[in-house]
């Protein structure tokens, strides 16, 4: 569950590949973290540090932070003025509202309305 209380924190985390059993597995028994399935191409994970995220079947390969802000449209709109390309403007997804962008050297972020 992502923690909505805490603005400019990293409250989650996303691990894609182009196969999500194998990673499900890979991070369940080297690490120990929780992993729930949660449906075709998706599981949830929990660390015992308490950081949640979620194991994704994406064609590319990528760890991507979630980072909660106070304000999901002046934070992307002050992402585009500082060189970033929004690769999903906000969205509600009916759970969390978010948007996904790239920096500026390409590195995915998730910004999550806190």
């Amino acid at each position: 569950m992502i923690d909505h209380k805490t603005a400019n924190a990293v409250v989650h985390f996303d691990i894609t590949g182009p196969d999500e059993a194998p990673l499900r597995r890979f991070y369940a028994e080297l690490l120990g973290w929780q992993v729930q399935p949660k449906g075709p191409g998706y599981a949830l994970v929990g660390t015992p540090g308490g950081l949640g995220g979620a194991i994704v079947e994406q064609e590319q390969a990528s760890v991507v932070l979630g980072v909660a802000v106070a304000d999901l449209d002046a934070a992307v709109k002050q992402a585009e003025q500082l060189g970033a390309t929004i690769v999903m403007p906000p969205t509600d997804n009916g759970w969390v509202a978010k948007a996904q962008l790239q920096d500026p050297a390409g590195n995915l972020v998730n910004l999550i309305q806190a």
